[in-house]
């Protein structure tokens, strides 16, 4: 699992009125490089009806995520 500050969350709205979230990973490249690449870590299998909605699905996996670590940090 990667570390939470390496997630971002992102909406895209592919079609008209179908809103998907999406966690993308950051991939740190070489030592010499400032900059990240992302690629896609989780995405929502169904649309939502709105931009909002599928932002707080979005979180709402996120925050999963983080209580999952939270237990995995704790059991360790």
């Amino acid at each position: 699992m990667p570390a939470l500050n390496d997630l971002a969350l992102t909406v895209e709205e592919r079609e008209p009125g179908q809103f998907f979230w999406t966690l993308l990973e950051a991939r740190h490249g070489d030592e010499a490089s400032e900059t990240l690449d992302y690629r896609v870590y989780r995405t929502a299998a169904r649309a939502q009806a709105s931009y909002s909605s599928a932002l707080a699905m979005g979180a709402a996996e996120l925050q999963k995520i983080s209580a999952a670590a939270n237990l995995a940090g704790k059991a360790g």
